[in-house]
């Protein structure tokens, strides 16, 4: 039987500390852009609806891609440790 799956586990680490290191940015961006905002003298309409689409749509979807990345850069790690258990690296 032909393999169909497997991994390098040193790749596979390195994709799972790379997008566990992701999380940083993103937590960058929100604390930017929510602290610019704060800051800015702008009233209106335009505002409100910056503000609402901000704290509900754009944090929401930033804070849901956070959490993938995290799940995922923690899966990759796990799954390479265990590759490597497997063949006999560790």
């Amino acid at each position: 039987m032909a393999v169909t799956h497997g991994a390098n586990p040193e790749e596979l680490t390195a994709l799972g500390n790379t997008l566990k290191q992701q999380v940083g940015p993103i937590d960058s961006l929100v604390s930017t852009v929510t602290s610019v905002l704060g800051g800015t003298s702008w009233t209106g309409p335009a505002r409100v609806q910056f503000e609402d689409d901000w704290n509900t749509t754009f944090r929401t979807a930033l804070d849901r891609l956070k959490s993938a990345f995290e799940a995922a850069g923690a899966g990759c790690v796990t799954r390479a440790t265990d590759l490597s258990v497997l063949m006999g690296s560790r």
